[in-house]
């Protein structure tokens, strides 16, 4: 396999080597779903798919939250994310988990935001006489089972909380069988990436990777995937890939830690560079990844903090690492409001 040309073709369909117009944005987010928002980025803040709009995505996806163009609800191990509404019976089947055994409080916060919803949590304290810190994870768990719906549509904290078939009567939510779901989320994974494994899959939605087999072995089977070398891609992408031609790569990104490729990879790439940065003395989580040329070849480390992060060092595995620090700089200082990092490979800057 030419891997060569399938990282160009990866970075084509994500938009990475150019950015989406509208139409294109709105068909990479329904194969990027679930969104998610710049990783430790504040509260309220709308999902983004970064680097890869060609306009302002954030304030394009704050008007679709606005008109509930864009849903909130758990889903990826029991994290928050945006759909669209018309994507709910489909992310039900990966995620929902019926309440089977529910608890006193659970019955109680339910019964109460079914005969009297929606409420707020100050108003469901209120009403029960529970701490927050008791009902916040009631509210999560009813959620997870599609038994209540959060509606924020904006970045406030006051948030209704409805029952779930007030907001949406029409869903049916054991319309697709799960394995039946995930047939239709690993075309549009394979598509996407144009190469993938299980374990990519399994990193990315949180699902057994047991099941991510079978759905993938069924596809393989139906003709729609083809597997090559332990990996698969699309029957169609296996033929295009053949005559297709590369086309230059030369970019830097800072990629955060919720983002679609960095989720995909994330079990790799917990690992991968910390050799580079486990042995410093100073401190070195790492905060955003480098892709370079579509490639991921290091990190930003230091420290998350509210505010401006504490960016103490650029590690990376380039052999001309040297040659494209300014550009690595500056996609550092891009996604981090201005601000520079302490060092790079090690190496104090001076300040500007």
């Amino acid at each position: 396999m030419d891997m060569k040309k399938v990282i160009s073709l990866r970075m084509e369909r994500q938009f990475l080597a150019k950015g989406a117009k509208e139409e294109e944005y709105r068909e990479l987010y329904r194969d990027m779903q679930p969104g998610l928002n710049v990783y430790w980025n504040g509260f309220g803040q709308p999902p983004v798919l970064s680097f890869r709009a060609a306009f302002d995505d954030i304030e394009f996806n704050r008007k679709r939250q606005m008109k509930r163009k864009l849903i909130k609800g758990r889903f990826t191990g029991g994290n928050l994310g945006w759909i669209m509404p018309s994507e709910m019976e489909l992310f039900a089947a990966l995620y929902r988990k019926p309440l089977t055994k529910p608890t006193l409080i659970q019955e109680e916060i339910l019964h109460l935001i079914e005969h009297a919803g929606p409420f707020t949590i100050q108003q469901i304290k209120e009403e029960t006489g529970y701490l927050v810190k008791e009902i916040t994870p009631v509210l999560h768990r009813l959620q997870e089972a599609f038994l209540i719906y959060e509606d924020q549509y904006d970045g406030e904290w006051d948030r209704g909380w409805y029952t779930f078939t007030e907001m949406f009567p029409d869903c049916e939510l054991e319309r697709y069988s799960r394995r039946d779901a995930l047939k239709v989320v690993l075309r549009r994974f394979a598509y996407r990436h144009v190469v993938f494994d299980t374990a990519m899959a399994k990193s990315y939605y949180k699902l057994p990777e047991k099941e991510i087999k079978v759905a993938v072995a069924e596809l393989v089977a139906e003709g729609v995937l083809v597997e090559e070398a332990g990996a698969y891609l699309l029957k169609e992408d296996a033929d295009l890939l053949v005559n297709y031609e590369p086309i230059p790569l030369h970019f830097v990104y800072a990629v955060h830690r919720n983002d679609f490729l960095y989720k995909s990879n994330e079990h790799i790439l917990k690992e991968q560079f910390k050799p580079l940065y486990e042995h410093l003395e100073y401190d070195h989580e790492p905060l955003q990844y480098l892709l370079i040329d579509g490639e991921f070849r290091g990190a930003v480390v230091g420290h998350f903090r509210n505010g401006p992060y504490d960016l103490n060092d650029v590690v990376c595995d380039l052999p001309d690492a040297e040659a494209r620090k300014e550009e690595i700089l500056e996609a550092v200082r891009e996604v981090n409001f201005g601000k520079g990092p302490e060092r790079f490979m090690g190496k104090m800057l001076e300040r500007k």
